[in-house]
């Protein structure tokens, strides 16, 4: 009777076991430049993916593109993954430019929502402010596409070359390793060219079109991939996928890493430090200068920092400070806060679209940093030329009134405190004393003519 009703119950949670839904599907989320802080949150991710057991990884991107460091980490990632990894772009309109198309290329599976497009893959010239990148004839100006030659002569430079090159290499490399589009990758990244999803399909590019993720999942239930040399079969028709939100170290290094708040933050640490080296002893100036110094250095480390200018920011803002204890008609002023200037414009060295730091928060911040030390570290440098008023050195060659007889010891009153004095010459009560020295609470005085 025993086995019957293990039988029975068997039996009977058939229906629910067949109906079960597989394992769990984790969703990520790519919206905006993809940078230092999107690689961590993908990193974490697919780790966390992949301990969990996940049989996909669907990565929702909406993105304009990103630093090349950021792009290649996340695309390792996916290389290296566990659990199969969709791209999607979506929603409807969105974009995956860039190095958004990269990662499409690099991932599992390749799919786009309707009314978005991909492309425009050239690699953003580094270090030369609106220089876009070149093919080898000439034709294709970077970013934007435009056509025209360089003024050297019609080509572009070596290091141009160099970066298409390597980029047309990559993108193809990741395209035969996915069997997609390969010739379409090498134009992206040549002629800058995009694709709507609908196009995309026909051509190859991408595996499928979705409406939403839910679709996406039921699009895909039933596909075999291989994985880590192992082929994978996907039941995704009644999973609904797990959003994976980012945890307190990703916010706090999409924060940081905004160049905006890292420039910010360097200026202000500087401020800091140069107040509480001017006025030593306040010690909070201090603490909140080193912190923020300590904070921008490490979001400089995982940025494209031209330390150049970071170092032409200091030395200006040492020239400035040197004007107030060195005056030199301002010749020193107007040279920092031009240094600083400059040093601000090229402290990133890249031209990717979210990862620079605007003209008018540069003009902004020169302003108040020269107001500040101006104003500031000259007050405090006016604060120590004044006399003193308090204190041991404040009390010695001030005068006051004796209240007794001084012989050789007695009372007085200066700057109305009433303090044992002694005397070397004999004092009488009312008779105006000088103070010459103190001996802890004592003080020497001698009698004023």
């Amino acid at each position: 009777m025993r086995w019957d009703k293990v039988l029975l119950a068997l039996w009977a949670l058939s229906p629910v076991l067949a109906w079960a839904p597989g394992p769990p599907v984790a969703l990520l989320t790519i919206n905006g430049a993809i940078g230092p802080a999107i690689a961590d949150y993908i990193h974490r991710g697919i780790e966390q993916a992949g301990k969990q057991g996940a049989q996909l990884v669907v990565l929702q991107m909406d993105t304009p593109g990103g630093l090349d460091t950021s792009m290649r980490a996340i695309i390792k990632d996916i290389l290296a993954s566990s659990a199969p990894v969709a791209a999607f772009v979506a929603p409807g309109g969105a974009r995956a430019a860039s190095a958004g198309t990269y990662i499409l290329y690099a991932s599992h599976i390749a799919a786009m929502a309707p009314a978005t497009n991909l492309g425009a893959a050239t690699p953003v010239a580094i270090g030369a402010p609106g220089g876009g990148a070149q093919d080898e004839d000439g034709k294709a100006d970077g970013k934007a596409g435009k056509t025209g030659k360089s003024e050297g002569g019609g080509t572009s430079s070596t290091m141009t070359r160099k970066q298409v090159n390597d980029a047309s290499a990559y993108i193809r490399s990741l395209a035969q390793m996915r069997g997609r589009n390969a010739e379409w990758a090498e134009r992206a990244v040549r002629e800058a060219v995009s694709l709507s999803a609908t196009d995309a399909l026909k051509m190859k590019v991408i595996d499928l079109v979705a409406e939403d993720v839910p679709d996406l999942l039921r699009r895909l239930d039933g596909r075999k991939l291989k994985v880590s040399d192992a082929e994978r079969v996907l039941q995704t028709a009644d999973v609904v996928a797990t959003a994976v939100e980012p945890d307190w170290r990703t916010r706090f290094l999409s924060v940081v890493t905004d160049p905006s708040i890292a420039y910010v933050l360097i200026l202000l640490g500087i401020y800091a430090l140069v107040f509480e080296f001017s006025n030593p002893g306040l010690v909070f100036p201090g603490v909140v200068g080193a912190i923020c110094v300590l904070v921008a250095l490490y979001a400089f480390h995982l940025l494209p920092v031209n330390y150049a200018g970071l170092a032409l920011m200091l030395v200006g803002i040492a020239f400035m400070v040197g004007e107030l204890f060195f005056p030199a008609y301002g010749s020193l002023g107007i040279g920092g806060a031009i240094a600083f200037v400059i040093g601000s414009v090229i402290l990133i060295d890249t031209d990717v679209p979210g990862f620079g730091v605007p003209f008018s928060l540069v003009l902004g911040l020169a302003a108040g940093t020269a107001a500040f030390l101006f104003l500031v570290v000259g007050m405090a440098v006016k604060s120590h030329r004044r006399p003193i008023v308090s204190g041991r050195e404040e009390l010695l060659g001030s005068t006051g009134q004796a209240l007794e007889d001084c012989e050789p010891e007695g009372w007085a009153r200066i700057h109305g405190e009433t303090w044992r004095v002694r005397c070397a010459a004999p004092v009488r009560a009312g008779q105006r004393v000088r103070v010459v020295a103190m001996h802890g609470s004592l003080l020497e005085v001698v009698p004023e003519p």
